[in-house]
């Protein structure tokens, strides 16, 4: 059995409008085609979008975080390559 959908799904866009390097929205992490064919989209397709786009941003935010790991891992190895010539005078 269905369940019957008493409001509609609001369109999650966040007003940024930017596409990343793999087409979707910086903001709603949406395709083109998923933001331009929202408003004729079933209810059940406005779901599957918006849980797809929950999924993309996770896979960047973790991506933004392993760079970030491997970021400052490089600063702390630099760090500790530039004490190994200092020198107590």
């Amino acid at each position: 059995m269905e369940q019957i959908e008493i409001f509609t799904i609001p369109s999650p866009c966040q007003g940024i409008c930017e596409v990343n390097n793999r087409g979707y929205c910086k903001g709603c992490f949406r395709s083109r085609e998923e933001r331009f064919c929202w408003n004729q989209m079933t209810e059940h397709q406005k779901k599957m979008v918006i849980d797809l786009c929950q999924r993309r941003k996770k896979r960047v935010m973790a991506s933004k975080q392993q760079s970030q790991k491997a970021t400052a891992t490089s600063d702390e190895l630099a760090q500790t390559q530039n004490d190994l010539f200092k020198f107590d005078i």
